[in-house]
Parts: C-alpha cells; structure tokens; sequence
C-alpha cells in the first residue's frame, strides 16, 4: 500500500503542473500601456477605409482595440516577410466585425499564419498541388491558429469596390466558432428573437442563390456558415449596396453586429489627400514630410 503522505504530495504535484499548463495556456491578457504609434494611424488612414470614415473619438477606440489585439495575437509570416501594414490589415479585419462590442476580446486565436499565397487542405502552397484556399480557421489540429494568404488580405482592402474581403471572412467565423461550432448562428452576437428570422432570411437566399437570382457570392450557399462569412464581407464592403439589395438581411446584420456601416459611409468624405496637406495622423507636419512620405496618396470616400 502507498503512504498516505505520497499520495498527497503527487497530488499537490499534479495540481500545481495542471494549473501551470492552464495558465500557460490561458496566459494574462494584456492591455495597450503606450500611446499609439503616428506611423500606425498614418497607415490606418491610408489602407482602411472603415476607419478612415470614422468620428475622431471612434477612430482612437479602433486603435486601441487594434493595438490590444496584436499585443495578444502574432502575425508570422511563413516563407514571406510580414510588413507593418500586413500586421495592421489583420488587426483591423479582427476588430472590424466586432467593433459594435466595447469588451469583445479574441480568447480563441493566439497567431495567425501569413502564406505568400493560396494553398491547399494540406496547408501546401508550392508544388503542382490544387492550391485554392485564401484562409482557413484552424480545426483541432491547428487550435487557435489561421491561416490568410498574404495577397487575398492585400487585395481585399485595396478593392474597395467589390464585396470581398477575405480576412474579414475569416475572423466572422471565428466569431461563430466562439460558442463551440461554426454554423452560422453567433450565438455570442446574436440574440434568440434573431435566431429563427435569421435562420428563414439565410434559407431564402441560398435558395436564390442556387436559381441563379441573386448577386451574393455563390459561395455562400455552400452552407449556412459559409452564408454568414460571405455576406458579412458585403456588410462591410459595400453597406449601402446590401441595403438597396437586401434590406431585409441588411437591417437584420445591422442588430447582429450592433454597427450601422451604411450609415457610417455617408460621413465619408470623398477627397484627396494633397502632398501639402496636413497629414491624417494629426502630428501637425504636412502630409509629404510625414505619412506621405512612406504611404502613397489615396482617394478616401465610397
């Protein structure tokens, strides 16, 4: 028989290593402690128009949420360098879906993986092999883990005419993983007096979209989490456009996301930012003598 006393000492053992392990996998979330950087809010201007539309105190509330999330998750590039801008366009196509939602925080992604470009189920993209995935979420093997091309995250803050954004895809089924599956209920967003509307408006319109009849991304009928994906990306693309076409959806995404984008685009104001203008970032120089000088120019507006 065992000593009593060896038997407890294994047991302290095994409860100090179990609550090591939980804390190594849970660590302490951290909060921004230093001010946001003037070179990210020139960048932020000049790539994301979402936040460029945005009031001055809503734009300081996007910052912070931007910085939180990169102090929380890493971005690693994989056979491809990961610029600041590549960080940034991350961050914000994170905290784009959820900006609705002050204490939101991403406790179920912990990196994110950048390919140079589209890859395969087996995560290859060199070879002969049939490599046509923009980004993936990770299963259990690959827990807390996505994976994002690197040219479809570029391109999709680039076309600011399209309905595509293939981050912002990503990180809405993210969202939708949060209460244990994906299948196109956020239950964390979503309250139960929106369930079954929601449910009928994405069975009519997958419906539509198999006859050929509407003008969502036929990839949405895959299923209804791929429906959810694809038309959060219209939301957040073009507002004003699945309002005109869909105002049924449209207003019923507006209480999921708790935001009002097509709203919001009407603030946007349609400029040019001149060389000798004061910068956007608000540092008081010019914009040539400052962001201008490492961004190029570009048109902000719908």
């Amino acid at each position: 028989m065992v000593p009593i006393g060896i038997i407890s000492i294994v047991c302290l053992f095994l409860f100090l290593g179990w609550k090591s392990y939980r804390k190594a996998a849970h660590p302490k979330w951290l909060v921004p402690q230093e001010p946001f950087p003037l070179e990210w809010r020139g960048i932020l201007n000049s790539e994301v128009l979402f936040y460029a539309s945005l009031e001055e105190s809503e734009k300081t509330r996007f910052e912070y949420k931007v910085q939180e999330f990169l102090l929380n998750c890493r971005i690693t590039g994989i056979k491809t360098e990961v610029s600041l801008t590549d960080k940034l366009l991350v961050a914000s196509s994170a905290i784009i879906p959820i900006f609705g939602f002050d204490s939101w925080k991403y406790t179920n992604i912990r990196e994110v993986l950048l390919y140079p470009a589209m890859f395969d189920e087996n995560y290859q993209f060199e070879g002969e092999s049939d490599r046509r995935i923009l980004g993936m979420v990770g299963n259990q093997s690959m827990e807390g883990i996505m994976i994002l091309s690197k040219e479809a995250l570029r391109l999709g803050f680039k076309n600011e005419s399209d309905k595509h954004n293939t981050a912002i895809h990503e990180f809405v089924h993210l969202i939708d993983k949060s209460d244990g599956e994906i299948d196109g209920l956020p239950k964390v967003l979503m309250d139960r007096k929106y369930a079954l509307p929601w449910i009928d408006l994405m069975n009519k319109e997958i419906e539509r979209i198999y006859e050929g009849k509407s003008d969502i991304n036929p990839y949405g009928a895959t299923n209804r989490a791929e429906f959810l994906s694809v038309i959060s990306e219209y939301f957040f693309e073009r507002p004003k456009l699945l309002e005109e076409k869909h105002p049924e959806l449209y207003a019923l995404l507006e209480k999921i996301f708790n935001q009002q984008p097509a709203d919001q685009s009407i603030t946007r104001r349609a400029k040019t930012i001149g060389r000798n203008d004061p910068c956007v970032c608000n540092s008081g120089k010019k914009f040539k003598h400052c962001c201008g000088s490492v961004h190029y120019t570009k048109k902000i507006g719908a």
